[in-house]
């Protein structure tokens, strides 16, 4: 089972185990921000809780690098809660056409472009 101690900045790999859950208390303090941080990042539908009408609310411990990404755009780019959506959207369209072309073209790599 993996440690629910994780630090998000330090992540680099993916979890494997969908079924861990974390608390909203433990994913601030995996990720070193605060409620307020998070639960905006869930009111612009960056990140999801998988459950979402009950308390305390939890979160697929897979949610971990992409709240690490996000928080990364904030801080680095100065991003606005509304700029971070929109720039995971299109990196997410990015590794996805990607992903596509790799397909169409194996013995090519895309993936430095």
């Amino acid at each position: 089972m993996i440690d629910k101690e994780i630090r998000v900045t330090e992540i680099t790999s993916v979890i494997v185990d969908d079924r861990i859950e974390l608390t909203l208390k433990e994913v601030c303090k995996a990720c070193r921000v605060d409620q307020a941080a998070i639960l905006e990042l869930v009111e612009e539908g960056i990140i999801e809780p998988s459950t979402k009408y009950s308390e305390p609310r939890r979160f697929s411990a897979v949610m971990l690098p992409r709240i690490a990404r996000a928080l990364r755009l904030q801080r680095d780019l100065e991003l606005n809660t509304a700029g971070v959506a929109f720039a995971l959207d299109l990196l997410g369209e990015i590794e996805s056409l990607r992903k596509r072309l790799k397909r169409l073209s194996p013995q090519e790599d895309f993936s430095d472009e």
